[in-house]
């Protein structure tokens, strides 16, 4: 398949089928440097087998491309990881796609699970399929990222059953707060392309409060506008007597669903609007046919010393269960390029977001 029409309806019974394979995400990305290359492997009978909307994204020096490339599949490649002859195809493939391509390296970063639970806790379980996996990268040559785009670890809220049983899985303290916020008249609406620069200039002051690095506003009003035109992305906005104090946007695909931004403002927090706001997503999430909202994101190390331990302890207290993940692999296919590119890159990037964070920092205070 070389062309991305029809791509969603193509991946959307695929296993993983993800947000980030879809082919609006791929229209995006294109708009910001990256050619989509869509790949499916079919069984000899034709069957959907396997699936990858693949990123390249082409060196420039001085506005001039350069023959040199790399190569980025967002959580794929989409196939049972549990068939190894049809995992080793996919794999290798890939690493041929990314020699013709004359990429400097092919990075992957699929849903495959290692394992359920918080590691060291009774409920703790390992996935064999997934041990599997990694060690097939290992002896191939892959090697495991030192940048990881995605988050490696999430949180996934199971919608089945009734509201009942989804309060019953909470803790105590979030069904309190989550009554609070009722009590204390915090309202959630659902949010149209009006309130796209709302949106934006919340999660900025999340960003510039929480420590993290945010793109420009018309990246953000591009992929929210783009999902909510096709009928993939819903925002919803907690408002304490008429003013937004939060907010979060919902992608909804293939019967998922994703919690991929939040923003919070300082004002009012002590009525504890994010309770609420999650629970209408939960409730909206379903009323679109998900039967899974995954709260994207959870620890890297499951104890206080990481820095998602506080928001993953909100998302536990809703009743999510820790998804354990393989994270990014990259295939270096020119191992001098690549060690070059792993050390050099990071240190630019981490250049880049001080300056980004310094400027946003002025923008949000004025």
């Amino acid at each position: 398949m070389n062309s991305i029409e029809n791509w969603n309806e193509t991946i959307a019974h695929l296993p993983g089928a993800s947000i980030l394979q879809t082919q609006e995400w791929a229209q995006i990305k294109s708009a910001y440097g990256w050619e989509p290359i869509p790949r499916v492997w079919k069984s000899p009978q034709g069957e959907l087998l396997a699936a990858a909307m693949i990123l390249r994204r082409r060196f420039q020096l001085r506005g001039i491309a350069l023959p040199v490339s790399l190569l980025y599949v967002p959580r794929g490649p989409l196939l049972n990881w549990s068939d190894k002859a049809l995992a080793v195809r996919v794999i290798a493939d890939l690493e041929g796609l990314a020699k013709t391509q004359k990429a400097l390296f092919i990075k992957i970063d699929p849903e495959v699970v290692l394992g359920w639970g918080v590691p060291g806790r009774e409920e703790a379980r390992e996935n064999p399929d997934g041990q599997w996996v990694q060690s097939q990268l290992n002896l191939r040559g892959w090697q495991y990222a030192v940048e990881q785009i995605q988050f490696r670890n999430t949180a996934i809220l199971d919608l089945s059953g009734d509201e009942e049983g989804w309060l019953t899985r909470m803790k105590p303290k979030t069904r309190y707060n989550l009554r609070l916020a009722e009590r204390k008249g915090v309202k959630i609406r659902q949010a149209s392309e009006h309130d796209l620069g709302l949106l934006y200039r919340m999660y900025a002051e999340t960003s510039v409060r929480d420590g993290f690095i945010i793109r420009p506003e018309s990246y953000y009003r591009q992929v929210w506008s783009t999902f909510m035109q096709k009928g993939m992305a819903y925002p919803l906005i907690a408002e304490v007597e008429g003013e937004a104090v939060a907010g979060l946007v919902l992608f909804v695909f293939a019967g998922r669903a994703w919690y991929l931004y939040g923003m919070s403002r300082d004002v009012h927090r002590e009525k504890m609007p994010n309770y609420l706001l999650q629970w209408e997503a939960m409730r909206l999430a379903r009323q679109l046919g998900a039967r899974e909202y995954d709260l994207w994101g959870a620890p890297e190390v499951f104890d206080e010393s990481d820095s998602m331990w506080g928001v993953f302890r909100f998302k536990e207290g809703l009743g999510a269960q820790v998804v354990r993940t393989l994270g990014a692999w990259d295939y270096p296919v020119a191992p001098l390029g690549y060690r070059l590119f792993t050390r050099v890159i990071p240190r630019l990037l981490d250049v880049m977001r001080w300056r980004a964070r310094r400027k946003l920092r002025r923008e949000v205070s004025v």
